[in-house]
């Protein structure tokens, strides 16, 4: 579908691995308190990009409907065990460079952990913020290059690569930090305006992690989260931005306004992710009126990762 290399779980069991095991509650419950702070209160159709397993999925429960995208359809299904067969959620696999979506579906977006696997970051950005009504908001994290650890590992020169040039460093393979100067920029010129910044995981150390309990270490994170605005040390950077509105004397909808109705039939908002031709829903696949291709349903997953 691309030739943008893209990071794929599929067939890993990442939520347990990475999540399950208690070794990053105190990140988890940090993230949390980072969501909570910069999510709207409430909303029509909500996209979470890069959902997995849906691990914080249940903060969006003053939603009118949410959608799960990930490029995984592993993590869509565990998702689906987690969540169980709500009619609130609906799962989409699909690639963050070509989204199956109609424009200015959404009311709001987030996309937590996954802008450290993007070749091409603001080429997602823009194909992103093409899904959200005017005036909607998107959350977005990003690793953040120019953290503590890394300007002290390059004083010692125990690293090669300056945490304060502004082009990203892949560390591994499809695993990037970015400069947050950078990141704002991308964002902007994306067609988004930044509302808000927090620093994310302050206390990434695993000695301290060892010695302080993670609901007292997430809460110490939480009250320092703020400074963001001005600074950002921390290896997390949360931003909060929303469509930038357009020139004119006429006022639009709310963003909740312009996606009540797809909320109420969710699988309208689908368009072929190739050509954004319009789809026509069979049995168990949709079919692309304009390019012909076919993008199936299975095991409740609308999967248009790959053509049938």
């Amino acid at each position: 579908m691309t030739d943008r290399p893209v990071c794929d779980y599929e067939g890993s069991n990442y939520q347990d691995d990475f999540w399950g095991k208690g070794e990053r509650e105190y990140e988890d419950r940090a993230e949390q308190i980072a969501l909570k702070a910069m999510l709207p209160k409430a909303g029509g159709l909500f996209l979470e990009i890069g959902a997995g397993a849906g691990r914080q999925t249940p903060l969006l429960k003053n939603f009118d409907h949410v959608v799960l995208m990930d490029y995984s359809r592993t993590q869509l299904e565990q998702a689906r065990e987690r969540l169980g067969t709500s009619t609130r959620y609906t799962f989409v696999a699909a690639n963050v460079y070509q989204l199956p979506f109609k424009p200015r579906v959404f009311s709001a977006a987030m996309m937590i952990r996954v802008m450290h696997h993007l070749v091409e970051p603001l080429a997602a950005l823009k194909e992103i913020k093409s899904t959200l009504a005017e005036g909607g908001a998107f959350i977005l994290e990003f690793a953040n290059k120019q953290n503590l650890k890394s300007i002290l590992r390059y004083a010692l020169r125990q690293q090669s690569w300056s945490p304060f040039s502004p082009e990203p460093v892949e560390f591994v393979k499809l695993n990037f930090d970015f400069h947050p100067q950078t990141m704002r920029q991308w964002i902007r010129e994306a067609g988004f305006e930044i509302k808000a910044q927090r620093s994310v995981s302050h206390y990434r150390i695993g000695a301290l992690k060892k010695i302080v309990p993670p609901t007292l270490l997430a809460a110490l994170d939480g009250a320092v989260q703020p400074t963001g605005e001005w600074i950002q040390f921390a290896p997390s950077v949360f931003i909060k931005a929303e469509v930038r509105s357009q020139e004119s004397g006429v006022r639009s909808k709310s963003p909740r306004d312009e996606s009540n109705l797809q909320a109420k039939r969710p699988t309208s908002i689908f368009v072929c992710p190739i050509c954004k031709g319009e789809l026509q829903k069979e049995s168990d696949y949709f079919q692309c009126s304009a390019c012909g291709k076919k993008w199936g349903i299975r095991n409740g997953i609308y999967d248009f990762k790959e053509a049938l």
